[in-house]
């Protein structure tokens, strides 16, 4: 029997999309959203902990925090599960046992069992999200697909952020939960409808030469900007309450943010390379300390809205500029791999931080200026080996030119 043959039929082989086409980088993109959805809805998870359940701001932080911790041991695990198992049979699993973790949280009041459970939840939705990365990658054109899946998060995002606070005082967590369930239930609809993707042949580039010190920065600074951005906005909706805001405008303003914060990466694909990485992250930056500053005036409407809309754009654009980084440094792949996890550790950590910040009697003025303090070390990290890059790409485009000449002569 041939391995071909030991491959999992599909469910529904005259409904398959395209492989390449569109309609299929959407049901991907659903796919790769599905395990890690929450962080797109922190906020509102965070708020609805507190004012729906009771839970204290640093419980809160923690639960969410707890969530991302398990998705990066999942996505560490789906590096390994991915050659074992058929995805299919995987995304099935996964996608079955999140939609019950989900229903199961709504009748749970206790933070001594939600915190276990989320984080069970996590590692499950890791899995999903790895095993999607991994499909994504053996597309025609993944970049496309990875493009719909930003537009994925950030449009759906946007509208959950919107619909969903103003429930949480009324349902409880229920409605969060639901949520949640429903988006893995539609993924599961989805899920017969994708062709087999079966493995591409890779470049056998595993020895491939690492550049240690400048990719060790960049994993701090990914770290560090990831964990400032997110121990912020897992409170973003609790600060602008805090500051006086009805809660209607707070999650509009959110989901607005949500789909103005699409410029940033499309702002990547429109400046590219051009202008060189350092110069680049440094201004977007220094847009993100201002934005991030400007928080400390929530108490003014539009100053709360420019603020969610700066720092959402550059969050999206500066990160995609520091994975494009570590890829630079490691040919063979690892590298990026790697600091998928090291984001999601960043993740996770910045609510826990954020939350014992909180807890520990500090208002929420303290917490923009931490934040603005973890972008500024984040800056410090990422510069160094941006200006790298830049100068290793000039030498390479002015050999280039001079091999030109010679073959001109």
């Amino acid at each position: 029997m041939t391995a071909h043959s030991q491959t999992p039929r599909m469910p529904f082989p005259h409904l398959t999309a395209a492989p390449d086409g569109l309609i299929a980088a959407v049901m991907l993109a659903f796919l790769a959203t599905a395990g890690l959805f929450y962080v797109n809805i922190m906020a509102a998870i965070v708020d609805g902990l507190v004012s729906g359940l009771g839970l204290s701001d640093e419980q809160a932080g923690q639960i969410g925090s707890a969530n991302i911790y398990g998705a990066a041991i999942g996505a560490l695990a789906a590096v390994f599960l991915v050659k074992r198992w058929p995805w299919r049979r995987m995304a099935w699993i996964c996608l079955v046992i999140l939609i019950a973790v989900d229903i199961a949280s709504i009748w749970i009041a206790s933070f001594e069992v939600l915190l276990p459970v989320r984080l069970a939840h996590g590692v499950v939705g890791g899995v999903l999200t790895g095993t999607a990365f991994a499909v994504i990658a053996r597309t025609a054109n993944p970049d496309r697909t990875f493009g719909m899946l930003l537009f994925v998060q950030f449009g759906l995002g946007g509208l959950a952020v919107m619909v969903l606070p103003p429930l949480a005082p009324v349902f409880g967590t229920q409605a969060l939960f639901i949520a949640l369930a429903l988006f893995s239930a539609a993924t599961l609809v989805m899920l017969p409808f994708l062709a087999e993707y079966p493995p591409r042949e890779t470049d056998k580039q595993a020895n491939s030469r690492i550049d240690w010190p400048p990719l060790a920065l960049t994993y701090v600074a990914i770290f560090l900007f990831q964990a400032a951005n997110m121990g912020l906005l897992a409170y973003i909706i609790r600060l602008g309450i805090d500051y006086g805001l009805d809660r209607s405008y707070v999650s509009t303003a959110l989901g607005l943010a949500t789909w103005v914060a699409l410029a940033g990466p499309l702002l990547v694909m429109v400046c590219g390379l051009r202008f060189g990485r350092f110069w680049l992250l440094g201004a977007s930056m220094l847009l993100t300390f201002a934005g991030t500053a400007l928080f400390h005036f929530s108490g003014h409407p539009a100053a709360y809205m420019i603020a969610n809309c700066g720092t959402g754009i550059t969050w999206g654009f500066v990160i995609a500029y520091l994975f494009g980084m570590t890829a630079e440094f490691d040919a063979a792949g690892r590298a990026s791999a790697f600091a998928g996890f090291i984001s999601k550790m960043g993740l996770a950590s910045g609510p826990m931080i954020a939350g014992a910040i909180l807890g520990g009697g500090a208002g929420f003025g303290m917490l923009v200026n931490i934040a603005i303090l973890g972008l500024f070390l984040s800056l410090v990290f990422m510069l160094w080996p941006a200006r790298r890059l830049d100068e290793a790409r000039g030498q390479a485009r002015g050999q280039d030119l001079e091999t030109g000449s010679t073959d001109r002569a």
